[in-house]
């Protein structure tokens, strides 16, 4: 109970509905919004948007012609989402979504795995998502590269105090996130790349493919000018794409995003 009370303050501050627009977000932002838009059935297409929260995803997806619904268990998130032209945004839990079978012909986890600590859950997660989405749709995830704490800690400059080291340290084991402070994140899930796949065949879903979203650019992308000139985010993009699927370099990526075909 500890853990979800600190999860919901964390997002309670307000963090989340400007992030993905600010920072080294901007990246990973631009490559979500990259894949998606080539995995995607043509608009109009219904898409559910689970744990979407404050509607960064679901206001492009509306604009760019989809039906959306966003599903978000943070009351400040679905009233900010809300408010967004063409998104119905309601309360609810990826684990038990209150929605029909193949209702969706996509379905998206853009951050609820993170914050199921407990594989079932998450398994659980992926099924439900599974359910509502109609044959020949797609389900897309999120997760966490298990090796992001350590490099943000290494970029930061952090890991050499001893606390963050011994979390960081543990957290490449488990890959249970537990923050030194909320400053930066909250507790959270990071997955190890291959561990993804498997739960996705455990909850039926076996046509996966998996892209690495910010590669190792998530490293340095938010200094030097790279996302703050057309020319040269265009080509870091072009780069990105470039590599999205090679299995040596997921670990290094932030971000993974595993979509499959139901």
């Amino acid at each position: 109970m500890e853990t979800i009370a600190a999860i919901s303050g964390y997002y309670d501050r307000g963090g989340e509905v400007n992030r993905l627009h600010t920072g080294r977000g901007r990246l990973e932002f631009r490559r979500t919004q990259d894949v998606l838009r080539r995995v995607l059935p043509p608009a109009p297409a219904r898409v559910l948007d689970v744990g979407g929260g404050a509607g960064a995803h679901a206001r492009w997806l509306a604009a760019d012609g989809h039906q959306v619904r966003l599903v978000d268990p943070m009351p400040m998130h679905v009233q900010h989402a809300g408010t967004i032209a063409g998104v119905d945004a309601v309360l609810g839990d990826a684990r038990r979504l209150d929605e029909p079978d193949a209702a969706y012909q996509a379905t998206l986890l853009l951050g609820p795995l993170y914050h199921l600590p407990d594989r079932q859950d998450r398994v659980t997660a992926l099924r439900e998502a599974a359910r509502v989405t109609a044959p020949g749709g797609i389900v897309a995830a999120a997760t966490i590269s298990r090796y992001a704490g350590l490099y943000d800690t290494l970029v930061r400059g952090r890991y050499p105090d001893p606390e963050v080291r011994r979390i960081t340290d543990r957290e490449l084991v488990t890959g249970v996130h537990e923050p030194v402070g909320q400053e930066l994140f909250t507790h959270a899930y990071f997955h190890h790349p291959d561990e993804i796949v498997t739960e996705f065949a455990d909850a039926g879903l076996t046509q996966v493919t998996t892209y690495a979203l910010e590669g190792g650019a998530w490293l340095f992308a938010d200094r030097d000018g790279w996302l703050e000139d057309d020319d040269r985010t265009t080509a870091l993009l072009e780069a990105l794409r470039a590599t999205e699927q090679e299995p040596s370099l997921f670990g290094i990526s932030s971000h993974l995003l595993t979509v499959a075909v139901v």
